[in-house]
């Protein structure tokens, strides 16, 4: 993502799970792991959708985490569905949590089957009684996977034109959750000159603004 990004290998249930971590450059106020699109169709860590999110929250103080899914680049094993991509991010979630050295708030983010997994993720922390803090879902991944139901404070961001997963299949899932969901007019699957904005409004969910409220 920039010059200060490391690489670290975290151990995994399939092997190593190479991981992009970005450290923010004053106090840590939390820590987050982000997961990216679907992997079989080109999904890496360095999609900019998953970039801008890492940059938003590492902007709001936030150590990121931006794992690549098993089997793409250097980590280890092969693509799963989903049932073994859960595993490898609740690895990245204790692998994350132990580094900070400290109890700080824990956000999920995922783009397309990114966000799908990060579902999967969310329920498993909450059963396990060490629930995410705040969930952050661009583009769910809502018409082609069974996706959990998530908290009513989590951020929920789809474009109006895309063309991937319909923006009907999202609300169709939202709707029973009393979810809202943020539309962004004109906006495809990939947010295609669209990415500032996305920005913005993931800035201002985790500052506690209002989205709208103006660019950070």
């Amino acid at each position: 993502m920039n010059a200060a990004t490391e690489t670290v290998a975290i151990a995994g249930p399939a092997g190593r799970i190479s991981t992009a971590y970005d450290a923010p450059a004053g106090t840590m106020r939390g820590i987050a792991v982000i997961a990216h699109p679907h992997p079989l169709y080109g999904g890496t860590r360095d999609n900019k959708v998953v970039q801008t999110i890492a940059r938003a929250l590492v902007a709001e103080g936030h150590a990121c985490w931006r794992p690549d899914f098993r089997g793409v680049g250097e980590s280890e094993g092969t693509h799963d569905e989903g049932r073994g991509e859960t595993e490898d991010l609740l690895a990245v979630v204790a692998h994350a949590r132990a580094a900070a050295g400290a109890d700080l708030p824990l956000v999920l983010g995922g783009f397309s089957f990114g966000s799908f997994v990060q579902t999967r993720v969310a329920r498993r922390l909450a059963g396990e009684g060490r629930p995410a803090a705040r969930m952050i879902l661009i583009g769910v991944a809502a018409s082609r996977f069974a996706v959990e139901p998530v908290p009513a404070e989590s951020l929920v961001i789809h474009g109006e034109l895309d063309d991937v997963v319909p923006l009907a299949a999202v609300l169709d899932w939202a709707r029973p959750l009393e979810l809202p969901v943020v539309v962004i007019p004109g906006a495809d699957h990939f947010f295609h000159r669209r990415l500032g904005l996305l920005k913005r409004l993931v800035r201002e969910s985790i500052a506690g603004a209002p989205p709208g409220a103006g660019a950070r």
